[in-house]
This record gives structure tokens, sequence and C-alpha cells, in this order.
């Protein structure tokens, strides 16, 4: 299996895992999977999400009174690996990881068949170890850039990254949005100065529309919140309302474009991602 992203705009999906439980997530993230997300982003449930707005907040409170952790996570993504081909990502707070040991985490991400990582407010500045074991297991290191970031700080983020570069809509917290933020094509834009890997935007992105405006300057769109929200309206039938709704983002007209972004034998950890201490999805 090998980290791709094979239409333009790619669809990356974000899940809280444990919302509203384990089974239930393996059963969207499969869904999602054969619905056309090229890459699921697991989300790990935390106490304290300061870079998210109201719904993934009240998906990772519904999580955590599951008691689901890091570990439940990685064993998920372990089962959900064994039925697809889809590419696979941790999306955790530093937290949850500095408690399981950064080495250990690296070891058995990779054991479970995971692509990588994104770290959501771990510093490039800070992040030697963690990068170091990471690639060592051949494991995807994402950071992300935002419409705040200085030139050096791209320049530093683009180098740390492998796999895509996540490039965060607009500044504040995860959330739907009606209009698609000016500043994305601008940030996706700088970013290309520092790295040929494919560049993913996030932040907002929940309509057919919005797929399409990011289809003409990026390689890949991120759908989170408006994922979250069909799980928390739909009790009983998630994956079916997460299935429906990602049909319906890719029916608009895209561009295929072949954009592989990483490869090697497992899955080869190209150069990519960006940095930014505020989430995106």
């Amino acid at each position: 299996m090998a980290l791709r992203f094979t239409n333009r705009p790619a669809l990356v999906a974000y899940i809280t895992c444990g919302d509203p439980d384990l089974r239930t997530s393996r059963e969207v993230a499969l869904a999602a999977a054969s619905s056309g997300a090229e890459v699921i982003e697991l989300g790990v449930p935390f106490s304290d999400p300061v870079a998210d707005g109201g719904i993934i907040q009240r998906a990772s409170e519904r999580a955590l009174r599951n008691r689901v952790s890091l570990g439940d996570v990685l064993a998920l993504a372990r089962d959900v690996r064994r039925e697809t081909a889809a590419g696979l990502i941790v999306f955790s707070y530093l937290n949850p990881v500095l408690q399981m040991g950064i080495e250990s985490f690296a070891s058995r991400a990779a054991d479970a068949g995971l692509d990588g990582a994104l770290v959501i407010d771990l510093p490039t500045e800070e992040a030697a170890q963690y990068c170091q074991e990471m690639r060592k297991r051949e494991l995807a290191t994402i950071f992300l850039a935002a419409p705040t970031s200085t030139e050096a700080r791209l320049r530093r983020l683009a180098e740390a990254s492998t796999g895509f570069v996540y490039a965060v809509s607009r500044t504040g917290v995860t959330g739907k949005r009606a209009e698609f933020p000016p500043d994305a094509e601008k940030l996706v834009s700088r970013v290309r100065r520092y790295t040929k890997l494919p560049i993913a935007v996030g932040f907002g992105i929940s309509s057919p529309a919005q797929v399409r405006a990011v289809a003409g300057f990026a390689d890949a769109a991120v759908v989170g919140s408006a994922i979250v929200e069909k799980i928390e309206a739909n009790p009983g039938k998630e994956a079916q309302a997460v299935a429906e709704f990602l049909q319906q983002l890719l029916r608009a007209p895209t561009t295929e474009l072949g954009m592989s972004v990483v490869q090697s034998g497992r899955r080869n950890r190209g150069q990519t991602e960006s940095y930014g201490r505020r989430g995106a999805r």
C-alpha cells in the first residue's frame, strides 16, 4: 500500500474515533474509503481540542465518555487496514503521543499499518525526535501550514513534512463555512515555493462547490466537521449517511491528474505536509 492522491482534488476524510463508538468508527472509515476518500484521518479524542470547533469538540467529548484512547485508535487502524488500501493517518494532539512515548507510538503505528500521523500542536522546532522515530519506520510526518505562517516557517515545515502538505484554509477553529476563505489559494501558492509535494487544503470544506474550488489550486480537499456532523445527526445510520454525503461531494466535476504522493514498499513517504499550531479539518 502507498499513500497516494489519485484524483484532483483527492478527498481526505476525518473522523473522531470512538464517536459514537469504535464499532461505528470502523464502519464509517470503511464506508468513506469505499465512497472515494483516498486518505482517512483517524482522529484521537482529546480533552482540550483547542483547534476544533463545536462539532468536533462534541465528538471528542462523546468518545472520551467511552474512554477511547490513542491505543484504541491504533487498534482500530489495524482493523481498518485489513479491509482497505486507502491511506490511513492518525490525527492527534501531542499529549496522548507523549503519554504513550514517541518511540512506542511510532512503532505501534507502523505495526498497525498506518501511513503516518499529523500531531496538530507539535511545532517543527520541537519535532526532531518525533521525525526521527517516524522516518525510521517509513511513516509520514505531517504538519500544518497556516495563513499566518511566515516564509521562514513555511520553509521549515516543508522540510519537516513527508506525505503531503496540509494547508489550513483560514485562521480560527474547525467547522463548516458557507463561503470558501480567500486566504486558501494564496497560502497554497506560498507553500509551493518550498516543496514539490502535493498540498491538501482543510478547514471548513463542506460542499461540492468548495471541493470544485480546491481543485483549481490544490491537490486534495480535507473534510472533517461536515462528516462528524453527519455522524452526530444520523444515529444508527452513520456509515450510510457519510457514504451518501461523500458521494455527493465527489459528484462535483474534478480533473483527473493521477498525483502520486508517496510510495515505498509498504508506504513511501515523499516529503510533504505543513505546520501550524492550529488544527485543520
